[in-house]
């Protein structure tokens, strides 16, 4: 897929379904519908594909997205569900609701996609064109809203149009979004907690779960469980140096571009979609080798170089 690919938008039905899954397979992005909105949708066990999505956003950190599957049957294959969840799949999948869970051992969504957290965000959407799509692809789908960051959500194909002409590789044009809102987030990790609201009222979510829903209270500054939520994510045991052009004695050095001698290296090409999509597997390759320090090299602060150095940024903070 080239950076800057001409953008095709097809009406939906089975031609688009199939040419939006053959897209996914290759790595590319698709925007399609949803009840809720229209999403960017990329292939979610693709890294690269994730950080091309990023990119195509504009997006200024790393935030963690929303994984789509076919069904609840799928769901399980990713994350861990306890009771409260099952009950909430039952009564709202497919459906405007999204579910933030354990994930399961050996998921293969990104690290990118998960923001390097243990968690995964999983809904079940109801629009038939996303349900085919779905069917037709047989993976995760992760699609954050098909709009540029910070631009308001696209309800129509002609919105994401709009903002992603020449940005992504296809456009599967099914409609308005019925509904019009992203959808409503709960947290299943101990007690139910609303994390954003949506497209599925607060009381109908409580009348499911016979209780009332707690509502999160996280700092700002605290690490979010899901899309909307202000961004601090996964940060590796050992101690970071940032800007670092070789390794003092004790730390292990992540690099970029060529470096000869490197344990790991995020783009020996100096790639930065390359390093996104390497970014969080990397680290915690790092972690798992016992590295007690941990040296960066300097990464360039252009597209996707903003949001790696922000993201390494918070990784290098002060722990509390």
């Amino acid at each position: 897929m080239t950076a800057e690919p001409r953008t095709r938008m097809i009406e939906a039905g089975p031609e688009a379904i199939a040419a939006a899954a053959d897209c996914l397979r290759a790595g590319g992005l698709v925007a399609f519908p949803t009840e809720t909105v229209y999403g960017l949708g990329a292939d979610a066990t693709n890294g690269p594909a994730v950080a091309r999505l990023y990119a195509a956003k504009g997006r200024p950190a790393f935030n963690p997205l929303i994984s789509h599957v076919a069904d609840a049957g799928a769901a399980e294959r990713l994350a861990v569900f306890n009771d409260d969840a099952r009950r909430l799949a039952a009564a709202f999948w497919p459906g405007p609701l999204t579910l933030v869970l354990p994930k399961a051992p050996g998921c293969p969504v990104s690290d990118l996609a998960l923001a390097g957290l243990d968690t995964i965000a999983l809904r079940v959407p109801a629009h038939p064109t996303a349900h085919a799509l779905l069917a037709a692809f047989g993976k995760p789908i992760v699609a954050p809203s098909a709009n540029r960051s910070g631009h308001v959500s696209p309800t129509t194909a002609q919105h994401a149009m709009g903002d992603l002409r020449g940005r992504i590789d296809l456009i599967v044009d099914g409609g308005a979004a019925p509904v019009g809102v992203e959808s409503t987030i709960v947290a299943c990790l101990g007690t139910p907690t609303l994390l954003r609201p949506g497209g599925v009222a607060r009381e109908d979510i409580a009348r499911v779960l016979g209780q009332s829903l707690e509502s999160d209270e996280t700092p700002d500054d605290d690490a979010p469980l899901a899309p909307g939520m202000m961004t601090s994510h996964y940060a590796p045991k050992a101690a970071l140096r940032l800007n670092a052009r070789e390794p003092r004695e004790g730390e292990t050095l992540l690099a970029f571009g060529p470096h000869a001698g490197a344990a790991m290296n995020l783009s020996p090409g100096g790639d930065l979609i390359e390093a996104a999509a390497n970014l969080f597997s990397h680290l915690r390759a790092l972690d798992a080798a016992g590295a007690r320090a941990i040296a960066v090299s300097p990464i360039p602060r252009d597209g996707l170089g903003e949001a790696i150095n922000d993201r390494l940024a918070r990784a290098a903070a002060p722990r509390r």
